[in-house]
């Protein structure tokens, strides 16, 4: 019997496209990229950079139109409690209780055409 491959999930695919560009995005102004898809039991954070001491905690959000509502719309309240929960995590892991941080939304947008789009919006939001 012959086993047929899974075939890949295009939302997937999709965002580690996103994901990729936004990486690009966040090297153009200057930060260095130090972990991705950093994941623990209670959730992930898709991008963790620094610039100088200042780290700065990545949602990406990809979506191919506005049809239901823009990328960062979908960091709820709840996604954002979860990424900071993370966060405390990693920053307890490394012992850098006292290093600046921030939370920034990337989103992006593919077109038809597959030519992304980056929205960065740092200092997205505040706990």
């Amino acid at each position: 019997m012959i086993l047929a491959e899974p075939r890949p999930d295009p939302r997937q695919s999709l965002g580690r496209r996103g994901e990729l560009a936004a990486e690009h995005a966040l090297r153009e102004v200057g930060l260095r990229i130090l972990e991705r898809r950093f994941r623990v039991r209670i959730g992930e954070i898709d991008l963790i950079a620094e610039k100088g001491e200042l780290l700065v905690f990545v949602e990406v959000k990809t979506r191919r139109g506005a049809g239901y509502g823009l990328p960062a719309q979908a960091v709820t309240a709840a996604k954002r409690r979860r990424m900071a929960n993370v966060a405390a995590v990693y920053l307890q892991r490394r012992g850098w209780f006292e290093r600046p941080c921030r939370f920034d939304v990337v989103q992006v947008f593919a077109g038809l055409d597959d030519v992304m789009t980056v929205d960065h919006i740092e200092d997205a939001f505040r706990l």
